[in-house]
């Protein structure tokens, strides 16, 4: 599999809003916590083509997409310069979404989307980087385990009428 990765831009608001819905959908509809009401109302508003390109227009967020053999299998986001009070560190680049497509998982794309995170981390002179993860997407978990993220707090993650708790984890650079 020949892996790509590239910065995304305007153009690909579409195939991000896509990806994010499909991988979400995937990862979290079959879980008895989560309602189809509030997966519908929250996909509906995080994965519109409107609020992608808003994203994509920030300066402080920066989208990477995965592309294998020349699809699109993953994407991440990342947004500079914004954490939770539990979060230390005065640099801070926060990891808002890891995504790839459920028949690219196991095939590399989240560690290599992973490494690139650490790598623009490293380059912007980041000292802190951390992310919230559901405290039942324990396959998530284990990863961020693995790349050395330790938990330091939670936020409530709104997912339609729903409040649900994410562990907010965080990793000194």
């Amino acid at each position: 599999m020949n892996l790509q990765l590239r910065k995304a831009n305007l153009e690909d608001a579409e195939i991000l809003a896509k990806i994010g819905w499909q991988s979400f959908d995937e990862a979290f509809s079959d879980h008895p916590e989560n309602h189809p009401d509030d997966m519908k109302i929250y996909m509906d508003e995080a994965f519109s083509v409107e609020t992608i390109s808003d994203d994509l227009r920030d300066e402080k967020t920066l989208y990477l997409i995965a592309e294998a053999d020349g699809e699109a299998a993953g994407y991440v986001k990342m947004k500079f310069d914004v954490r939770e009070t539990c979060v230390s560190g005065e640099k801070t680049l926060e990891l808002c979404r890891l995504y790839a497509l459920d028949k690219f998982i196991g095939k590399g794309i989240g560690k290599s989307l992973m490494l690139e995170f650490f790598k623009i981390a490293e380059e912007t002179k980041r000292d802190t980087v951390w992310l919230g993860v559901w405290e039942y997407n324990y396959r998530a978990q284990e990863f961020y385990r693995k790349f050395g993220f330790e938990k330091c707090g939670e936020h409530v993650f709104q997912l339609g009428s729903d409040p649900q708790t994410d562990w907010v984890l965080q990793k000194k650079i």
